[in-house]
């Protein structure tokens, strides 16, 4: 991993001596910029830790947790979830501040579906989804919750929904099945599943809409999309954001109530009817236990 693109802009003889020689610790040392204070980089260095201040002032930033952030970020692509999390466990013994800026890159990632995503957008996924003959609802490895998510609130709203598996490696048979007048939600972002992919390109092949919920125009399911939906997944913690993709899911579904009618508004109905004359809700049971009497062994009523 290189750091040099911090420096790209200014020759050697453009810094000190003292201030070239900290530059030339930095690029050799990203991973301990990354992990440790200034001051813990200066010691490291056998420089004043102001020399570090006074090159991040040469190089245009406000202070050296620029060219730290920097350092975290090229250091976490590289070495991937472990490098992260690393990051993470740094930032933490210096600071509680951690969960403080994990939650604003969740509110952040949820903020960024209204910039990403134009209603206009949303409406026209949706009403591709209640014009289908069948809507199929695929996501793998981190994105199987959010397919689930989104196939069960569909399915209160319309009856055509599918979840695809690939329970005891079905998936390719399940991709088989669909054709035209079908329609492919796929849920994926980087670093992108392979089989994903695969699916999407096959189900296209076979004459499928495909609706992609993902975390980029450029990725790999959005290339042939029909429909194309964003989300972020910005995260100071290990793994990606999964907040931005469940609210851009919400908000799909709203979109297909929005759009659906009277026919969504009776499908709604009838499962709303069926959950409660099956009593599957706790608190619309008339045959709760009472709290304040407690089930008896055998042995007490024996007594």
């Amino acid at each position: 991993m290189s750091t040099s693109f911090l420096f790209a802009d200014i020759p050697p003889e453009g810094l000190s001596p003292e201030l070239l020689r900290a530059a030339r610790w930095i690029e050799a040392h990203p991973r301990e910029v990354a992990l440790h204070s200034m001051r813990e980089c200066a010691r490291r260095a056998e420089l004043a830790p102001a020399t570090f201040t006074r090159l991040s002032q040469a190089l245009g930033f406000d202070g050296f947790e620029a060219i730290k952030s920097l350092c975290q970020d090229s250091f976490s692509v590289q070495t991937g979830y472990a490098g992260r999390a690393e990051v993470l466990q740094a930032n933490a013994k210096r600071s509680d501040e951690w969960f403080a800026q994990l939650n604003a890159a969740q509110c952040t990632n949820t903020g960024s579906i209204v910039a990403l995503n134009e209603p206009q957008q949303l409406e026209a996924a949706a009403d591709a989804l209640l014009k289908a003959r069948r809507v199929y609802f695929l996501g793998l490895r981190a994105s199987h919750g959010l397919a689930l998510s989104l196939h069960y609130t569909y399915g209160l709203l319309a009856p055509n929904g599918v979840l695809v598996q690939g329970v005891g490696g079905t998936l390719i048979d399940q991709i088989g099945a669909m054709g035209a007048g079908d329609v492919l939600v796929a849920v994926s972002f980087a670093p992108y599943t392979r089989q994903t992919v695969i699916a999407t390109t096959q189900a296209l092949a076979q004459g499928v809409v495909l609706l992609a919920l993902t975390d980029s125009a450029l990725s790999p399911i959005a290339r042939s999309a029909s429909h194309t939906l964003l989300f972020r997944t910005d995260s100071t913690s290990y793994f990606q954001s999964m907040v931005g993709a469940l609210a851009l899911a919400e908000a799909l579904a709203a979109a297909v109530t929005v759009r659906g009618g009277r026919k969504v508004l009776a499908h709604l109905q009838s499962r709303q009817d069926r959950l409660d004359s099956e009593g599957e809700y706790w608190e619309k049971r008339a045959d709760k236990p009472s709290l304040l009497r407690l089930p008896t062994t055998n042995s007490e009523e024996s007594e």
